[in-house]
């Protein structure tokens, strides 16, 4: 640490010694007098070079294939995927079952560029809402397998873009099937609950795909209360977008940027919040005193905190 303080004044002084050097040239003495600037000479004119237009990505890099042969390998994966571009196969867990084959019939395709998924895309057939391609495999010749790229606008729902999202509103739901969009998220939650003003699913933040999570805010907290309660719900199969019945969990969503309730409303000031508190009773942001004071009651000593760990401590 002393290096890096040393290092850091050393280049502290040496922008002030340029900053200096340029103010004295700004700088003109009385005693001197003052040069006529020359007569600058017009500019050459500037070549305008072309604008370059902007890159929009509309898939993640990650594709979801399924309905494969049995007896497909790897390499045979990615020989019937990759004229349209550098790719890598994978599937859960392949490296613990150590499988030249995907068990399940289903993989995915990890492109090096967006690109490739589009270009995927365009090759399909579409059936209903389906996209369908071709594959070969040792036994079966010309094999119907089912191609589902997450579009990245299916990321968020907005219901009004001007009215604020309320922390206090705000669900996490695990657990849900990772074709489920933003917005049929929220339509479910609006059917289950009331009105959704927010739906924002989770995704990797390298390839952008789905992690099976996802952020809910209600306009109002009667809606946000009754989906606590339920904790639990289950997904019906609809046959399209989920393959099978679906329990997801509900809780409340902890945000690491609240400050102590409790300290506000008894005008201590506003302390960080370490602390939340999520039963259904409480549902309240604590700091460490106030944690330890309001929970020594008899009636709820028995709450167990959710810790928060605050952004300035992720880093260090």
């Amino acid at each position: 640490m002393e290096g890096e303080s040393e290092d850091v004044s050393n280049k502290d002084g040496a922008v002030e010694d340029t900053l200096e050097e340029k103010l004295c040239k700004l700088i003109v003495s009385d005693d001197q007098p003052v040069e006529e600037a020359p007569a600058e000479e017009p500019a050459p004119e500037e070549s305008v070079s072309p604008s370059v237009p902007e890159v929009v990505e509309r898939y993640s890099r990650k594709v979801f294939v399924g309905g494969l042969p049995p007896d497909i390998d790897e390499d045979g994966i990615i020989s019937s995927f990759q004229r349209f571009g550098p790719l890598i196969v994978d599937w859960p867990y392949k490296a613990q079952c150590r499988s030249y084959f995907p068990p399940k019939g289903y993989a995915f395709l990890l492109f090096e560029n967006e690109k490739s998924v589009e270009e995927l895309v365009k090759a399909c057939v579409r059936d209903d809402e389906r996209l369908q391609f071709w594959v070969s495999s040792p036994s079966i010749s010309h094999k119907a397998v089912q191609i589902r790229p997450w579009k990245l606008s299916d990321n968020d729902y907005v219901l009004d873009r001007t009215v604020p999202v309320d922390p206090r509103k705000t669900v996490f739901v695990g657990g849900l099937p990772r074709t489920l969009s933003a917005a049929e998220v929220a339509q479910i939650m609006t059917r289950l609950y009331g009105t959704v003003c927010y739906a924002g699913i989770d995704t990797d933040p390298e390839l952008r795909y789905p992690k099976g999570t996802a952020s809910v805010a209600f306009s109002h907290r009667d809606s946000y209360i009754e989906a606590i309660k339920t904790r639990y719900v289950t997904l019906r199969q609809d046959g399209r977008k989920c393959t099978s019945d679906k329990r997801v969990e509900i809780k409340p969503y902890i945000w690491d940027d609240q400050n102590c309730d409790n300290c506000q409303t008894t005008g201590l000031g506003s302390k960080p919040a370490h602390f939340f508190c999520s039963n259904i009773s409480c549902l309240r942001y604590y700091c460490l005193d106030c944690w330890l004071l309001m929970h020594a009651r008899p009636d709820i000593k028995f709450h167990s905190p959710d810790y928060i760990r605050r952004m300035s401590t992720r880093w260090s």
